[in-house]
């Protein structure tokens, strides 16, 4: 037979699965709860079921409330509930950073990675702690309001309050689905049907995604069921069909308890065809320009088919750019060695999310970088817990040029460390949210990158003083076009003056919850006349704003955006009404617990600018 039909089979082969799994994806979550339900009714009842709240918050992504209080922040999951059966906005919940999708459309949005899978949505996660290890049987999430943001809830093979680390951690997916829009804000207790595991747990991950929500979700507490004895399954085994087996080899595949990607990425005895068919008279770069398409794990298996393709999807060109957040619970340092030999000529590059509880060490992570750091540009590490100041310092001197840097909840980090970042010049974008970066480290990096254009300090809380920041930044970050100050404690009116002066670029400025700003001192008037190129200007919780600035934005900054004024207690209707008729691109205005923004007013203003989300949240 001609070698030119066993490659079309292999090729056909592959791209057969590639579509079974695609068109199984919309169904997948569906799938799982009928296994589920399956997997509970054979169970054979020989346990005492042992019900119990979260013990302890351990770890999460991003939260909407301080670092140095309780007040919607991700610590109001452990214990019983605060809120629930209510209904509303309340500070004694936990409650994320975003919500629906503004913050994909203002100038500090980044480009998305291509090459995510699609079953992979999450935005942010947390991982609570329950005192006692169980065989899963249910888990309750109490949802108080904005429902429906919960994606994915994982359970952990390690125990968090074990003397002896376990020497491999494990990550079982309970339950996963595609985001789905929930009619109403009000409260609910959300039970998805979840597959038994086999090991016990007391770490619980829950992952969501926000994007379709009208305002903040917020949770309440977190309920685990479960029995110490794992159950015993039935021997009937006639509920087993092929769908199921074959749905189990799909988990292998892109879930997080399985074997890690290592496997995958090692070289394999492959044979080699005499001929290789029609693709002998594909140009190289077409086969390229198709297999870009695929997934990392795809590509990893596809290279195990012949030589061929073995040289394909291990070229460099492939791995341009390169996220492996979607596969965070499976990267370690075999991995990244694996990887290393594909990834000469990477500029994107994104662990968030990886490498905790020992999962990438200092060293296969320094290992990595000086390999593969070279080209590096934009540099992904969220919540990488792994990272110290050695490897700040690799970054340094293994990434020339670096242009993009993400830290965000990279608390780990010594506040020393961030002194590194100042030899990196050409940064163009940093992300410095919820870390211990302290004042020295910071002025130095504004005075030797210049080049900024983002810059996020959310939730820094080691700064002392935000006015000699800000009179850094308006000196030496003339470029800087968005800018997050997001709970900075002591800002005032002079540090506004100097940043309004130096920084007229300013697109973004998020002020939420900075309470040392008071419009009396004109502050907000300065903003809005020095920079008339404003889209975004968030002053939440700002109890003074008033007419006077809202009238200077009207006047000032007609291509804003949106407009964040969420507490104020002096602003009228007839101002906002100026607002919108002159700011014609305004999509959201949040006039939350506004005293004299009632519901009758935001009925009116929806009627008469219907381009405009106006929210108005309450509490019962």
């Amino acid at each position: 037979m001609s070698p030119v039909f066993p490659m079309l089979t292999v090729l056909s082969m592959f791209y057969y699965m590639c579509l079974r799994r695609r068109a199984r994806t919309a169904t997948r979550g569906e799938m799982n709860s009928r296994r589920a339900i399956e997997s509970n009714t054979r169970a054979l009842p020989i346990n005492v079921e042992i019900v119990q709240y979260a013990k302890e918050v351990l770890d999460f992504s991003s939260h909407y409330g301080s670092e140095n209080s309780m007040s919607y922040t991700m610590w109001n999951l452990a214990g019983s509930p605060n809120v629930y059966p209510s209904s509303g906005d309340f500070t004694q919940t936990a409650v994320f950073r975003t919500y629906g999708t503004w913050w994909d459309h203002c100038p500090s949005a980044r480009l998305p990675f291509k090459r995510t899978p699609p079953t992979f949505c999450s935005q942010d996660y947390v991982e609570l702690a329950f005192e006692e290890p169980v065989y899963p049987t249910a888990v309750h999430i109490l949802e108080t309001y904005h429902p429906g943001a919960v994606v994915r809830i994982l359970a952990c093979s390690a125990n968090p309050y074990s003397q002896n680390p376990p020497a491999e951690v494990r990550w079982e997916i309970l339950w996963s689905e595609v985001p789905t829009k929930v009619n109403g804000p009000q409260a609910r207790q959300f039970t998805p049907c979840i597959k038994q595991i086999n090991f016990p747990t007391n770490l619980i991950r829950i992952e969501v995604n926000s994007s379709l929500l009208d305002y903040y979700t917020e949770l309440d507490a977190v309920v685990l069921h479960g029995v110490k004895e794992r159950p015993v399954l039935s021997l009937k085994t006639s509920m087993i069909d092929m769908n199921d087996i074959d749905e189990d080899e799909d988990e292998d595949k892109y879930g997080c308890g399985m074997d890690n990607l290592s496997k995958q990425f090692s070289i394999v005895t492959l044979r080699e065809w005499p001929s290789n068919g029609y693709f002998d008279k594909l140009p190289y770069e077409l086969i390229q320009l198709i297999l870009s398409h695929l997934t990392v794990p795809d590509l990893c298996r596809l290279a195990q088919t012949c030589k061929l393709l073995y040289q394909h999807c291990c070229d460099p060109l492939q791995y341009i750019h390169l996220s492996l957040q979607p596969y965070w619970a499976r990267i370690n340092d075999t991995s990244l060695e694996y990887l290393q030999s594909r990834c000469t000529l990477i500029q994107w590059l994104n662990l968030s999310w990886t490498g905790n509880r020992g999962a990438i060490s200092v060293s296969g992570f320094s290992r990595f970088l000086k390999v593969c750091g070279s080209e590096l540009v934009r540099l992904e590490l969220s919540c990488g817990h792994f990272l110290n100041e050695t490897c700040l310092e690799v970054i340094t001197e293994m990434c020339p040029n670096l242009q993009e840097l993400n830290l965000s909840s990279c608390d780990k980090i010594p506040p020393q460390a961030f002194n590194h970042i100042a030899k990196v010049g050409s940064l163009r974008r940093l992300i410095l949210y919820r870390t211990k970066v302290e004042q020295t480290a910071l002025l130095s990096i504004l005075n030797f990158c210049s080049e900024l254009q983002h810059l996020s300090l959310g939730s820094c809380v080691m700064i002392e003083d935000y006015d000699l920041i800000a009179s850094m930044m308006g000196a030496k970050c003339k470029k800087l076009r968005s800018l997050d100050l997001w709970r900075c404690k002591n800002i005032t009116e002079s540090g506004i003056a100097e940043l309004a002066s130096g920084c007229q670029l300013l697109e973004e400025l998020d002020l939420g919850w900075c309470p040392t700003l008071q419009s009396s001192t004109g502050c907000f008037t300065n903003l809005a006349r020095k920079l008339p190129n404003l889209q975004k200007l968030f002053l939440t919780a700002n109890r003074s704003v008033c007419d006077t600035d809202i009238e200077e934005l009207a006047a000032n900054c007609t291509r804003l955006r949106q407009l964040d004024i969420l507490g104020t207690r002096m602003v009228s209707p007839a101002s906002l009404r100026k607002l919108l008729e002159s700011c014609k691109d305004l999509s959201l205005l949040d006039v939350s617990f506004c005293s004299q923004i009632d519901n009758r007013v935001v009925l009116e203003l929806n009627t008469n600018f219907p381009n405009v989300f106006i929210k108005k949240s309450f509490t019962q």
